[in-house]
């Protein structure tokens, strides 16, 4: 990888096709997407080789250390660790059904790795941030260490027993790091317009995602903004008897947040029964997303980053949720459009469907490629035979942000890409199959105890937990026999 490419405005092909053969970044995108495999190896070859010198160089040392028998996995996994951005990407796909097994493994070490960076001065610093009469005693191995962190097991009496706790601080010297890689990102949004409309992809706003991803990966680091996260996921979980947030330590700063430490394996690699691998899931759903969804509050907390290493099955069978760094806050306008755009395409309504994905904010919602993803992705629930849920509404969405469909917000991506964690989660345990039935239960029974509220409420109010009004209701009530019509007609229609 030479560093005389720095000044061009595209990566040398050489270095994109050396790439590609190296590390097998093609497999990085499944099958239906590998009309995008050139613009992502050309982009990796961009993106790297406009980092500062000594970074590049350690990444292609380790390369060349690596056994000429490494999988090209392998290869990938070791080099999306050197970059906190690329590590957060690797975590996010890590779980993806689509990508190859022996890929989705390594990726997976990415989750939650073996501690390997020097923690001396790390030591030093909590030390002198803990102060000398906290009593708090650190001990001088890591437990873990993820893309922006390193978690350190601590101990203290209380009242003459021995308690036992974690600190997680940052990794030293990654808030630097991360500068160096966003300030790439401009220059890499316009590689990928231009390059991409040579390609003949569609035009997605580059720019703006790149844009929100940066300030989202600037969340990663405020470790205050996670301990404020906690604070409000532990009240919303306090009744859950099944999912909970590891407890705050009195000694949290901006540099450090300091938790009970949980003892248990990483959910993901629990070998359990079919039975309990269901009431797992339904767990994590019901408390992870139908609580927070189904609220009347004007703001609801998601978290952002739901992979397999943030979700640890405690010794005492209770799950525990880590690292909340990431989240996403859906305001009530937004669950309520996310409602809107369910009960439309229950009814088959591609004209209902276009107004509720103008209130999730999508420009051109009735433009004529937008109709005709929510065509195909109305096709396709019909012909599945399968009950419409959370899978199918994030795939739409997924689908049209693919097709250069922009407007729907850095918050709703968020909540996009923590959902597509969770589902890769729960599809590993054996739990994915009824993902959507927790969110039904509790809305349905929501709905259940609105009703003596409603019969006071004027009938188009949606001040309601389950965001639809009384109105609402009797349509979706009025829309079951035409929508069965349209759902006969849509079947019929791709059988002929």
């Amino acid at each position: 990888m030479n560093r005389h490419a720095a000044s061009r405005a595209r990566p040398d092909p050489d270095l994109a096709r050396e790439l590609f053969a190296s590390l097998g970044l093609d497999a990085l995108l499944p099958e239906k997407l590998a009309g995008w495999r050139t613009l992502l190896a050309e982009a990796m070859a961009f993106f790297l080789d406009r980092l500062p010198e000594a970074r590049l160089a350690a990444i292609v040392a380790e390369q060349f250390a690596l056994a000429d028998t490494a999988a090209p996995g392998v290869r990938i996994a070791a080099l999306l660790a050197h970059c906190p951005t690329l590590h957060k990407l690797g975590q996010v796909i890590a779980r993806h059904p689509g990508l190859d097994a022996g890929l989705r493994h390594a990726l997976q070490a990415l989750e939650s790795m073996p501690p390997t960076t020097d923690i001396a001065p790390l030591l030093a610093a909590a030390r002198a941030e803990l102060g000398g009469d906290s009593g708090v005693h650190l001990a001088e191995r890591a437990l873990a260490e993820g893309s922006v962190a390193i978690v350190l097991p601590c101990s203290w009496r209380e009242h003459g027993l021995l308690r036992e706790g974690v600190l997680k601080a940052l990794k030293p010297g990654v808030a630097l790091r991360l500068g160096e890689e966003l300030a790439i990102l401009p220059a890499l949004g316009d590689f990928l317009v231009g390059r991409g409309a040579e390609l003949g992809l569609p035009a997605i706003d580059y720019h703006g995602y790149l844009a929100a991803a940066g300030r989202l990966l600037k969340e990663e680091i405020r470790l205050d903004r996670e301990q404020a996260h906690m604070r409000i996921a532990s009240t919303l979980l306090a009744a859950d008897a099944h999912v909970f947030v590891p407890a705050l330590l009195p000694w949290c700063t901006p540099a450090l947040t300091a938790m009970e430490r949980i003892h248990g394996a990483k959910l993901a690699d629990a070998i359990v029964a079919p039975h309990e691998a269901r009431r797992l899931g339904r767990a994590l759903v019901g408390g992870l997303l139908a609580r927070p969804f189904w609220s009347p509050a004007e703001r609801a907390l998601f978290h952002g980053d739901l992979h397999g290493g943030n979700l640890l099955r405690a010794d005492d069978g209770r799950i525990a949720v880590l690292d909340w760094s990431l989240a996403a806050h859906l305001d009530k306008a937004q669950r309520e459009a996310l409602v809107d755009l369910a009960l439309a395409a229950l009814a088959l309504d591609t004209g209902r469907i276009a107004s509720a994905l103008a209130g999730l904010g999508l420009v051109e919602s009735c433009s004529a490629s937008v109709s005709a993803t929510v065509d195909q992705a109305l096709d396709n629930f019909v012909c599945s035979g399968r009950a419409l849920g959370f899978d199918w509404l994030i795939g739409l969405l997924d689908a049209l942000a693919l097709q250069g469909g922009s407007g729907f917000g850095e918050q709703l991506a968020v909540f996009r890409k923590s959902w597509l964690s969770l589902a890769g989660v729960l599809g590993d345990l054996g739990a994915g199959a009824d993902a959507d039935l927790p969110l039904i239960d509790l809305g349905v029974r929501r709905l259940a105890a609105e009703w003596p509220a409603r019969l006071l409420a004027p009938a188009d109010s949606r001040a309601f937990a389950t965001h639809v009004s009384t109105a609402d209701l009797w349509r979706a009530a009025a829309d079951i026999f035409p929508a069965s019509l349209r759902y006969w007609a849509r079947l019929l229609g791709r059988a002929y």
